[in-house]
């Protein structure tokens, strides 16, 4: 059995003519994440962090996303190098780790998702990430095979981007908008031109690295901004929002349709 290539290399490598796009996964159900994997997005985010699933659940969703044509990206709840081997052990290969603020954080995560002599990673022979031992030379290819992005969520974490995206085996960076902006005093307010102002000018920093870069925004019209600014990839809203703001969106116009028919009904 042969090991399927990291997407997420080949559009950082060889960008395309658009940027990926993806969403995120907040309702832990695997059925769920396999329609929006049938949906046309390039990749769906398992979040670890505000999600209440574990590692278990995280194999089932990687399980159904792997019957799709979108490619996942787990974010881990922390910088932790027993989650990290339990989720690579699982079958992630993708992992986006939240809240760096440091070079030295960065050098951590990226050592957890290596094998010696790269990196601090246990050693399993058989799991679901080598195929259950099927895959040839796992252990030899598989630190090439492994995706690293870093959250960066503070003004502080903006400031030290180079430093941080410099560190060797850091693939691309995320910037959280949300945690940023309450980190600036502005909590719930991502389009304060304060916090767009700095989310502007860590796409500009991040392109002087030479640093793929991606974002989170809440609607099409958010994410299209940041896509401007230079953003290199990019989610918007969740399976939840979608689903939740749709639903909305239908009982409104059922309720007003209703309410409009009730004076001829009373007649």
């Amino acid at each position: 059995m042969t090991q399927t290539a990291n997407r997420f290399h080949r559009w950082f490598a060889e960008p395309g003519p658009r940027p990926p796009l993806g969403t995120w996964l907040m309702s832990a159900a695997p059925s769920t994440a396999e329609a929006m994997g049938h949906c046309g997005f390039d990749f769906l985010v398992v979040d670890m962090e505000h999600v209440p699933i574990g590692v278990p659940e995280t194999a089932s969703i990687l399980r159904a996303i792997a019957g799709t044509p979108a490619e996942p990206l787990i974010r881990l709840a922390w910088n932790d190098q027993v989650l990290v081997k339990r989720v690579m052990d699982a079958g992630g290969k993708t992992l986006m780790f939240p809240f760096i603020q440091t070079a030295e954080e960065a050098r951590a995560a990226v050592s957890y998702t290596r094998y010696p002599p790269q990196g601090v990673r246990g050693v399993a022979a058989v799991h679901r990430g080598s195929q259950f031992g099927r895959a040839p030379d796992y252990l030899k290819t598989a630190n090439d095979q492994v995706c690293v992005i870093l959250q960066l969520e503070t003004p502080e974490a903006v400031e030290r981007l180079d430093e941080i995206a410099a560190t060797p085996g850091v693939d691309a960076l995320f910037l959280g908008p949300g945690d940023l902006s309450a980190s600036m005093g502005r909590i719930g307010e991502i389009a304060h031109p304060e916090v767009q102002g700095l989310i502007a000018h860590a796409a500009r920093a991040a392109a002087r690295a030479g640093k793929p870069i991606g974002i989170v925004g809440p609607n099409p019209e958010m994410v299209g901004g940041f896509l401007g600014m230079g953003y290199t990839f990019a989610a918007v809203a969740s399976d939840m929002a979608m689903m939740t703001g749709r639903a909305v969106e239908w009982l409104a116009a059922l309720q007003g349709r209703v309410q409009a028919a009730e004076p001829a009904a009373a007649y």
